[in-house]
């Protein structure tokens, strides 16, 4: 019997979406072992006279988690107008799927059939090839370098205006990263994500204060267009950091609110002010304007004013036009009013058509991939997965691939293939400090970044064996000299396999063995190329012989004549 209950499919989703002008892909869910096939029907929705003439696509089963089966059928298609349904079979009974309705009958009436409306071109997701084939290094400017293969190590504060202090803590410079540019790209990275660069007073600088200048304790604007200019003759992509959703309380148009409170040209550049507007001595005492959670010395912008939006533009559109960078990471982006990204992102696209925009959004961001917003967004996601399997170990090879295949499964395949996948940041503890400093474990979980869907996200100083567990250690000084056990060798080697194979990039995600000790081992495919990864994150030798063939083994740990001994890995290029 087909359990009707377990059937789920969205139109204009995830489920339902189009790759190019002719191609879609559609999607179906159901019970896990339930069906023996399922086939897609689809046809012109506008088709003249009746009945409408459908075609049939075999569907494949393309991932399964602990309840359900995932069907796919990707396809070409000579109608930009489309209907379709689902047939659906078992041992005992065939049903047809449409417009949520199971049933033993197809509809009347050609307007009961799913809908893919029209193929418009504006809707269809697609990231820029540079950014697709990114591997990002994601540096905190503060804590990274002074010099060539140095951090000072030591903060200074300097006189910016008005009695305002801009302050550092380690010291880094933008001509600290611009001396090491040399040691990024020799591991391999081609894109460097930045943590924000612009005049602000603290040392993290997010607190902005005037967005059209670097910050003068970190360098000036010369030196931060050099940087980029550097980065581009090696080949390389540069991303900044955006805070647009809150500002530092000594922000000029702030500071006017504070002075002049309702007479200000500015009242509506701030959300919910209650005038008089006093800044709070103490963080016990509670601000009269909303902020970034708690923290009064950053006053929440109003993204939807029309004057604050437009001046926000302008610096969208400097940066870009100005300096060359080629995209966006931007902070807090999910409390941000939502026609602003889209405003902001046509300003971006119309400087540079290849610039890209990244948001923080920490959870599911199927909102804000829409091709209207953002290409892609930093994917903790993946960070928890992989904490909870690699590191602390406290969930089973099962469950950490239950939660795979929903991750995976929660966009479409190009927006998933953009997403920023990562095991640290400068808002978490390193991934290191939850393996309670075991390489081991770290490093399968490095093995998973670089071999899995989505975009390879590093956090400066993990590729020497950083960890950290509080704001001062995780963000600490990057350890020039500290290399841990030829970790910089493996990054790179990791890196040169990532670059080396499109299967890696553009390929799908088969499961092809798990157990229950902690044994996972999976295959990227993409044509005729097949890559075999291969991780033991458990305690007994696996024998992966019955499921390779003729192999090359590009890189591995613990693994001789085709068994995978106890937190070993095998990345495996099958021939």
């Amino acid at each position: 019997m087909i359990l009707q209950e377990a059937i789920l499919h969205i139109p204009l989703s995830q489920y339902a979406f189009a790759n190019s002008e002719r191609n879609l892909t559609i999607r179906i869910r159901v019970a896990k072992d339930n069906l023996t096939d399922c086939v897609l029907w689809y046809g012109d929705r506008v088709q003249p006279g009746d009945p409408i003439v459908f075609t049939a696509v075999y569907m494949k089963k393309i991932l399964s988690d602990m309840h359900f089966d995932y069907y796919d059928a990707t396809f070409e298609t000579p109608y930009d107008r489309v209907c379709y349904y689902f047939e659906l079979k078992d041992p005992e009974e065939t049903r047809f799927y449409y417009a949520d309705i199971c049933a033993k009958y197809l509809p009347v009436e050609r307007s009961e059939f799913y809908q893919y409306p029209f193929i418009r071109r504006e809707e269809i997701c697609e990231e820029p090839k540079w950014f697709r084939e990114a591997i990002v290094y994601n540096i905190f400017p503060d804590s990274f370098a002074s010099g060539h293969r140095e951090i000072v190590g030591q903060g200074k504060e300097m006189e910016w205006q008005n009695g305002i202090r801009l302050k550092s803590r380690l010291g880094g410079t933008i001509q600290g990263i611009r001396e090491n540019l040399d040691y990024i790209q020799k591991l391999g990275f081609n894109c460097i994500y930045l943590n924000p660069v612009f005049t602000a007073g603290e040392y993290h600088k997010y607190d902005l204060l005037d967005y059209f200048h670097v910050s003068p304790n970190m360098g000036t604007d010369e030196e931060f267009r050099e940087l980029v200019q550097d980065i581009h003759n090696r080949g390389m992509h540069i991303v900044i950091d955006g805070v647009f959703n809150h500002c530092s309380w000594y922000f000029p148009q702030f500071s006017d609110v504070v002075e002049k409170g309702e007479s200000s040209e500015y009242a509506n550049w701030f959300y919910q002010l209650q005038f008089p507007v006093i800044r709070p001595a103490t963080e016990e005492e509670k601000p009269t304007y909303s902020c970034f959670a708690y923290e009064r010395k950053m006053p929440k912008l109003n993204s939807s004013n029309p004057e604050e939006r437009a001046y926000f533009m302008e610096v969208c559109r400097y940066w870009i036009r100005e300096f060359k960078v080629d995209g966006w990471r931007l902070d807090v982006a999910n409390e941000v009013d939502r026609g602003f990204w889209r405003d902001f992102r046509r300003a971006a696209h119309e400087e540079n058509p290849e610039s890209v925009m990244i948001g923080e959004i920490w959870e599911s961001s199927e909102t804000w991939l829409n091709g209207d917003m953002f290409d892609s967004t930093m994917n903790y996601d993946f960070r928890k997965n992989c904490r909870d399997f690699f590191a602390l170990r406290k969930i089973s090879a099962e469950e950490f691939h239950d939660r795979i295949v929903k991750m995976l499964l929660r966009y479409r395949t190009g927006t998933l293939r953009g997403q920023l996948n990562l095991l640290d940041s400068h808002d978490v503890n390193r991934f290191l400090s939850y393996c309670e400093g075991d390489l081991r474990r770290f490093r399968l979980a490095e093995v998973f970044l670089f071999t899995s869907p989505g975009i390879p996200c590093v956090f400066y100083g993990d590729e020497l064996g950083m960890d950290g567990s509080s704001e001062t250690t995780l963000r600490g000084p990057m350890p020039w000299e500290k290399v841990q056990d030829g970790e910089d060798d493996f990054f790179s080697r990791l890196i040169a396999i990532r670059k080396e194979h499109e299967e890696l990039i553009y390929g799908d995600y088969t499961l092809r063995y798990m157990d229950h000790d902690g044994g996972y081992i999976y295959q990227r495919t993409w044509g005729d190329h097949k890559i075999t990864v291969c991780l033991n994150n458990g305690s007994t030798t696996i024998d992966l012989r019955e499921y390779l063939g003729k192999d090359s083994v590009l890189l591995s740990e613990s693994y001789e004549a085709g068994k995978l001994g106890s937190m070993g890995y095998a990345i495996i290029e099958e021939k």
